[in-house]
């Protein structure tokens, strides 16, 4: 049995936990400093806690000594100390941030790794640049690249038409920070809540939207290979407009614990909840232009006899998936492994990754337009 340390204790972290110790494959050492939230995690004998204050360098090696590996579910401020920690003690380190610097940073770390550190294992950035990657490599040329994922209640009920389903300061983060992007072939920022578009899926009318962090890598991986590259967030119509009167015109961009109050009092959680991805690629296939599409959908459904919602699911699935690919020699054991360099059909056939096959069955569509 392979002993893992997940940091982290919330929805995210719990469903980690549950899914790699249901193997019998894993021992999980779930960590946090809250203790009230450790107590809600399901006892087992492939699971343990351990309260421990992560910011603490030394507490923090201890608890990583001898462990195989380290999966980071913690809010993204931790993210470098983690790597770090991980670093030192010689595992291997994965994790789920959208924070484009963390990032940055932790690709700095593994250059002295002997072990793998792969960031952003989750659905966006993670998954979706798995599919992005996959479609790619069907063209003799790219023309343009554009990825769309959003997390929805399946039924809104408010002015924001939307729920927390996942992490408040990272929802905070992603609509602040500027947002990569290839633009006539240039790598570039552009701003959070911007260059907003409409699109119907399934008879659905979704808004899509900059935000950062979706893109992990891919800007750095296609740059010089691609016209126009681009990630949004997808919402229900006239979520962008009341964030952007929140953010802006009220300036809570400048105050964010007083917006992470506002949001988490006022919105409720749900487990009822929808995943979308859509990925569009375009280029040149035989000297003709071809479009590919990869378009899904996910639901809340029952893991492990409980009811999870579709972006715990999707999220712990996709880092649950990494690791196991890792453990079974199916990507690098060594240094900064990006999420492009993870094939589609290896990840897809994994245990934990098989997820994203359930529910509405994956489209696949393909048009060719003359040249």
């Amino acid at each position: 049995m392979k002993d893992i340390v997940v940091i982290g204790s919330g929805k995210i972290g719990a469903t980690i936990a549950r899914l790699l110790a249901d193997t019998g494959d894993y021992h999980v050492t779930v960590v946090d400093r809250s203790a009230q939230q450790l107590a809600e995690i399901e006892s087992g004998p492939a699971r343990s806690t351990a309260k421990l204050d992560v910011t603490d360098d030394a507490v923090l090696a201890a608890q990583l000594s001898g462990k195989l590996a380290v999966l980071s579910a913690a809010p993204f401020q931790l993210t470098v100390a983690i790597a770090t920690a991980a670093a030192r003690a010689g595992i291997h380190y994965l994790d789920l941030t959208e924070d484009v610097e963390s990032t940055r940073q932790v690709k700095r770390i593994a250059k002295a790794a002997k072990t793998a550190f792969i960031p952003q294992c989750g659905l966006a950035p993670g998954f979706i640049s798995i599919v992005a990657s996959d479609l790619s490599h069907k063209f003799d040329s790219l023309d343009s690249v554009r990825l769309r994922v959003g997390a929805l209640p399946q039924f809104p009920s408010n002015a924001l038409n939307y729920n927390l389903t996942w992490s408040t300061d990272g929802v905070i983060n992603e609509y602040i920070q500027p947002c990569e992007a290839i633009v006539n072939g240039e790598l570039v920022e552009v701003p959070a809540l911007e260059e907003r578009e409409e699109f119907s899926l399934d008879g659905v009318t979704y808004e899509a939207f900059n935000t950062s962090g979706g893109l992990g890598t891919f800007c750095e991986t296609l740059k010089g290979k691609v016209n126009t590259l681009n990630y949004r967030t997808i919402r229900y119509p006239g979520h962008a407009a009341i964030m952007k009167a929140l953010l802006h015109d009220l300036g809570l961009r400048h105050r964010r614990d007083v917006l992470k109050d506002m949001l988490e009092r006022a919105l409720p959680t749900t487990l009822q909840d929808v995943v979308i991805i859509f990925v569009t690629v375009s280029g040149r296939r035989g000297g003709r232009l071809v479009q590919e599409t990869y378009a899904k959908k996910i639901y809340s459904a029952e893991v492990g006899g409980r009811i999870t919602s579709a972006i715990q699911i999707t999220t712990a699935s996709s880092i649950c998936a990494v690791l196991d690919l890792l453990v079974g020699d199916k990507i690098s054991a060594q240094g900064f492994i990006r999420q492009e360099d993870i094939g589609l059909n290896a990840f897809l056939e994994n245990r934990f990754g098989v997820c994203y096959r359930q529910g509405d069955a994956a489209k696949h569509h393909g048009a060719t337009v003359a040249a």
